[in-house]
């Protein structure tokens, strides 16, 4: 019998997780590095978040691995084909998986023209930079994957995420695009949706809302990092190499009550 986990295996890829220090990202890193590929680890550019990517990358390292980091503030002009530059000195990206994004809660009467343009630039604008400097080199390499991290709230908004869950939709609107243009090199572009996850963006809000958003989950639970693996495994290699254009939700039925 041949090997039902050989589709899944990374070996000879290179990826870049964006957002990859912590949490989500971090988990789909580990797991994309654990499958065997090179692993770009991408954060905002502090020294916190510095010293958490050295982790992951250490972590990496000690199953093995090659992995390594990339500071870079999406919130700056250019930050995109920066980092793009900076990753494909290192090797060719064949994965590239969009995690990394901000919200900015407030009620929609109260937001500012300055947080609507920080979101704006680092969930969408630093977004298409990406992908504009990495999808055409894997369409002509013939290989490639495109993992975009989405979100619940694109089609069931917060009141006071409008700015955050539109951009969540119009970055699934672009994997529709990018799935028609690319699916035909051989690159597939999906978007992952997870549900209420617990993580340290969304503790607090858990803190207060957690009780009656559970009642809301079919399985009874919020979401943790580690539930995204299976899918980010699949999305990013040849095991879902016939999945293209696809919203998937990782939500524990909350989107199908």
């Amino acid at each position: 019998m041949s090997d039902p986990f050989a589709t899944f295996r990374l070996t000879g890829r290179t990826a870049l997780v964006t957002g990859g220090r912590r949490e989500i990202g971090r988990s789909i890193a580990l797991a994309l590095a654990a499958a065997g590929a090179r692993l770009a680890v991408h954060h905002a550019g502090t020294a916190e978040e510095q010293s958490d990517a050295d982790s992951v990358v250490a972590e990496i390292h000690a199953m093995g691995g090659q992995a390594e980091a990339f500071g870079q503030d999406f919130a700056r002009d250019d930050a995109g084909r920066d980092l793009a530059a900076a990753v494909t000195a290192m090797a060719p990206v064949d994965i590239l998986v969009l995690n990394a994004s901000i919200e900015l809660p407030e009620d929609f009467q109260a937001i500012t023209r300055e947080h609507f343009d920080r979101q704006i630039a680092v969930n969408l604008r630093t977004t298409m930079e990406l992908l504009q400097a990495l999808v055409p080199p894997m369409a002509r390499r013939g290989w490639g994957r495109v993992v975009t991290i989405g979100s619940v709230q694109q089609e069931r908004p917060h009141p006071a995420m409008l700015v955050y869950a539109g951009t969540k939709a119009a970055q699934h609107n672009w994997v529709l695009s990018l799935a028609r243009q690319f699916g035909g090199q051989g690159v597939t572009a999906n978007n992952l949706a997870p549900g209420a996850i617990l993580t340290a963006r969304n503790r607090a809000q858990m803190e207060v809302e957690g009780e009656a958003v559970t009642r809301g989950i079919p399985v009874g639970r919020l979401g943790t990092p580690e539930d995204l693996v299976g899918a980010a495994l699949l999305l990013c290699s040849d095991a879902g190499k016939y999945i293209n254009g696809i919203n998937l939700f990782v939500d524990g039925g909350r989107t199908a009550v």
